[in-house]
């Protein structure tokens, strides 16, 4: 260069520099135009290396950009090949600390670039790294100035980027001689730009927090998604975690372009999975024939059918696109996206990720929708992130936000309903072997056979706004009917049974319930810990829990051998043992759905037949109550008490008996069950033995209550038996001698009221008689015992098992009484109950028996020292006698 020109360049003044540029740019233009490439290259060596980089400098340096961008000018197409040595000064001087050297850096860039054009591509990265440095920058001179320089470097990228091949790249042969053999033509040659080389540096930037490098980098994603030939989606998951931290932004533009880019991206992958089916529904539709010569002609050889694949295909094609048409080829056979691959599994991997708790509800909802869209884009995919997503989406169903709340509820049932359907499709797989979904059914999938079963009718179809499809499993436990993880998924489920939510709860027994239909041997065995989690879910203290719980485990019973269902049993009697509150308060709710779900009879075989063996006498006869209670009053086993008033059958017979030797741990259930069963001799005889017995207070609160059923619909055939006392003589002496046991009290009111108005009828059938009847005399009555005793039951056995359990259960309160000892019999007098309080816990039992015959709730048992014998005995039972007798004086 002139000794003018440098002067010029190294000068304050930016005048000066210009005009000093000018003369340079005079200089190159005509040295080019000499084909003088060497002072050329001088000339821009001496620019870089004496100005623009003479970092202490800032004169010279802006003289050097300066000069840089008019040797750039003067040189016009033949730029490219100084390019290399142009382009890294200036990107230099955009760190510079000086704000006027950055600016003038975007301003020689600027220029730089829109003389270079497609060939600045080649320098994208360093420039593109540079502008995003700059959108922070302090200066709002040098922020205008990278703008300007980012929207000519879009325009450049937008037109270029996919197709543009740098001169640089160009085969030499190419340019020296253009008739040359054109032997290498078919050889691809590298672009410019490479989303490739792009993609490391973009999921480095994509981390950065401030707004303003935030949104120059979604503006930057949105324009490269847009040019077709690039395929941005294919390098989603490189950004797509950055793109979603996004939206927790605080600045709303942030948030905004964010959200539309994402929305973009997700219509995008929705248009080339419909691509892709269109194209192999129509290449199945059309058999494999009609498909060869499109794999042959994309090898590479010609084939004549080509010609007719475009018009196969494009019909399908734009039926499948649906309205918008995008992408649709009729004259081609090549469909934009047809060929573009998306990772669907490492999308959803990231999407997963993001459904923690700790994500701010914003990103949670995005990702919730975004996996509700994947169910319609490839399903088969979502299959190994079920246990993953059960653990975060069923937490989501109790946000405290209701959008994430109803989306968290979308993809829910959009999942249960795909892996319901997965059965289905194993099974069409079997029935169509030749017609197969793309990654819808495995090749060793089985058919399933539907079971058709009143207890999946009544209560396995419905749990709140989750509709569950009758759903059969696997006939043999070696064959999947797909790659679904059972056990991790039932293990997520089961630690979602300590969710404080009940919503959660409630779906995940709802899922528990679905798998074990479709696998019940790979789903919930007695052996692992899933069971003692089902079994301490029935303390839950929503009912809508327990009620799934008892669905689940009566479905496990039902499926199991005998083993498990007597397991089963036993964990629910030790269960109820141990925890005498949930006994009390759901106690008969649980028996209640049990029997609903299974045989009724084979539950209460099985709690009989543990009951019978229970050396807890006290338990065995709370529990023996609250079976009797519903035994009498539940509608659901209104079967049961028909079979026990049928004791001429030898299945009634052996029901009865095994109840009975249960039922003998409390007296008065042993009593109901004989009047249920119209056993008359057998309850009057057990009337006998009670004499024998402690009243306690408990017991007469029981006499009570079996007083008040009496009057309810459940024993209406007893009460229209008191009309035929030839017949049932033992029914009178039975509720008479309820009537000697009472006190004074409502249901003794109640009772006595019942056989006055009947007791005209048996003076009828007793008055001819003259003589008395006494024991051992020729006249007997009609006796149904006798002629049962044929027929297997032996009551006579029956009556010792009472009396011997009976006795079994005094020695034990005795034993219970003296190992308190000394300390029960040094208490002081007011501590033992005298007979004032007696009577008190007499009127108790009044208020008690005066509930509703329907309720079944177990009574609380009385405390020990309520259980002991009364020193003197219920002055009300004196009185009873008296008043039979005025009734005989009267007669």
């Amino acid at each position: 260069m002139d000794a003018s020109i440098q002067r010029l360049l190294n000068d304050k003044l930016y005048d000066k520099r210009k005009v000093g540029a000018l003369e340079l740019e005079k200089v190159v233009r005509e040295a080019c135009a000499n084909k003088d490439h060497e002072k050329v290259r001088k000339i821009i060596d001496q620019l870089c290396h004496e100005y623009a980089y003479a970092v202490h400098q800032p004169h010279a340096r802006n003289g050097g950009l300066i000069g840089l961008a008019a040797a750039s000018i003067a040189l016009g197409p033949e730029v490219a090949r100084y390019l290399t040595e142009i382009v890294p000064p200036v990107l230099a001087c955009f760190s510079d600390q000086d704000a006027r050297v950055r600016y003038y850096a975007c301003e020689s860039m600027y220029n730089i670039a829109k003389v270079a054009k497609g060939e600045i591509l080649l320098f994208f990265n360093d420039v593109f790294d540079a502008l995003c440095k700059l959108a922070a920058d302090s200066e709002l001179s040098v922020k205008n100035g990278a703008e300007l320089l980012d929207r000519l470097i879009k325009d450049i990228a937008s037109e270029s980027a996919a197709t543009y091949v740098s001169v640089l790249q160009t085969p030499e042969s190419a340019v020296t001689d253009p008739d040359a053999d054109d032997t290498d033509a078919s050889v691809e040659l590298p672009t410019a730009f490479s989303l490739a080389r792009f993609m490391p540096l973009l999921k480095e930037r994509i981390h950065v927090i401030n707004p303003f490098t935030r949104t120059f980098l979604v503006s930057w994603i949105t324009l490269l998604d847009s040019i077709p030939d690039l395929e941005l989606v294919f390098y989603l998951p490189a950004f797509l975690g950055g793109l979603f931290r996004f939206l927790s932004d605080p600045n709303r533009d942030v948030h905004v372009v964010t959200q539309g880019a994402l929305e973009r991206f997700l219509a995008e992958i929705k248009r080339i999975a419909r691509i892709k089916r269109g194209i192999e529904e129509s290449r199945r539709s059309h058999g494999e024939e009609k498909t060869k010569p499109v794999a042959t002609s994309d090898s590479g050889s010609p084939n004549v059918e080509d010609d007719t694949n475009p018009d196969v295909l494009s019909g399908d094609i734009d039926s499948e696109l649906g309205e918008d048409g995008q992408g649709a080829s009729v004259d081609g056979d090549w469909i934009p996206g047809q060929d573009v691959h998306v990772d669907h599994p490492k999308i959803l991997e990231i999407l997963v990720d993001f459904l923690d708790s700790t994500s701010e509800e914003e990103i949670r909802l995005t990702a919730l929708r975004w996996i509700d869209s994947f169910f319609d884009i490839c399903p088969e995919d979502i299959l190994p992130f079920v246990p993953r997503l059960l653990s975060q989406v069923l937490p989501a169903m109790a946000s405290d936000v209701e959008q994430v709340r109803q989306a968290a509820h979308h993809v829910n049932t959009s999942l249960l309903e795909y892996i319901v359907s997965l059965s289905e499709e194993s099974a069409m797989s079997e029935v169509l072997p030749t017609v197969q979904h793309r990654s819808m059914a495995p090749k060793d999938a089985v058919t399933i056979d539907r079971r058709d079963s009143a207890s999946n009718a009544r209560g396995f179809h419905s749990s709140g706004d989750i509709q569950i499809p009758p759903v059969a499993a696997s006939t043999s436990p070696a064959l999947a009917t797909m790659d679904l993880d059972y056990a991790a998924a039932v293990n997520a489920l089961t630690l979602q049974f300590l969710n404080e939510h009940e919503a959660t709860r409630v779906a995940a027994l709802t899922w528990l319930i679905m798998l074990h239909r479709k696998a019940p041997r790979k789903v919930l065995a007695i052996n692992d810990g899933t069971f003692p989690a089902l079994l301490k879910t029935l303390s839950d203290p929503a009912e809508a829990v327990v009620t799934r719980d008892l669905q689940l485990l009566s479905q496990i019973s039902r499926n199991s051998e005998d083993d498990y269902f007597y397991s089963f049993m036993v964990n629910l009697l030790q269960l109820f043992c141990t925890d005498r509150k949930l006994l009390e308060t759901r106690g008969n709710l649980i028996i209640r759905q049990l029997c609903v779900s299974l045989s009724a009879e084979r539950i209460y075989r099985t709690l009989a037949d543990c009951l019978e063996k229970d050396e807890d006498v006290e338990f065995a006869s709370i529990m023996v109550q609250n079976l009797n209670n519903n035994l009498i009053t539940a509608p659901e086993l209104a079967d049961l008490r028909k079979r026990l008033k049928n004791l001429e059958t030898r299945d009634g017979q052996t029901f009865f008996v095994a109840l009975f030797r249960s039922w003998c741990h409390n007296a008065v259930a042993t009593f109901s069950l004989c009047l249920l069963a119209q056993a008359y001799e057998q309850a009057y005889n057990l009337l006998q033995i009670f004499a024998e017995l402690e009243m306690t207070v408990n017991m007469l609160i029981q006499i009570d209550k079996l007083v008040q059923l009496l009057e309810s619909p459940v024993f209406t055939y007893l009460r229209l038996q008191l009309l035929e006392p030839e017949k049932y003589p033992y029914l009178y002496k039975c509720l008479y001698g309820l009537l000697m046991l009472l006190p004074q009290s409502s249901a003794f009111a109640a009772l006595k009221n019942r056989l006055n108005s009947v007791s005209g009828i048996g003076y009828l059938h007793t008055a001819p008689r003259t003589t008395p009847i006494v024991a051992g005399s020729g006249y007997e009555r009609p006796n149904r015992l006798k002629g049962r005793e044929d027929g297997g039951i032996k009551w006579v056995e029956l009556l010792e098992k009472f009396k011997s359990v009976q006795e079994k259960a005094r020695r034990q309160q005795r034993l219970s009484l003296l190992k308190d000892g000394e300390t029960a019999i040094g208490l002081p007098d007011e501590k033992a109950p005298n007979s004032a309080e007696q009577t008190n816990l007499v009127t108790q039992g009044r208020t008690l028996s005066s509930n509703s015959a329907a309720n079944v709730q177990a009574p609380p048992q009385p405390a020990a020292s309520q259980v002991q014998k009364p020193k003197s005995g219920f002055g009300h039972l004196g009185r009873l006698s008296g008043a039979v007798g005025g009734r005989k004086t009267r007669r």
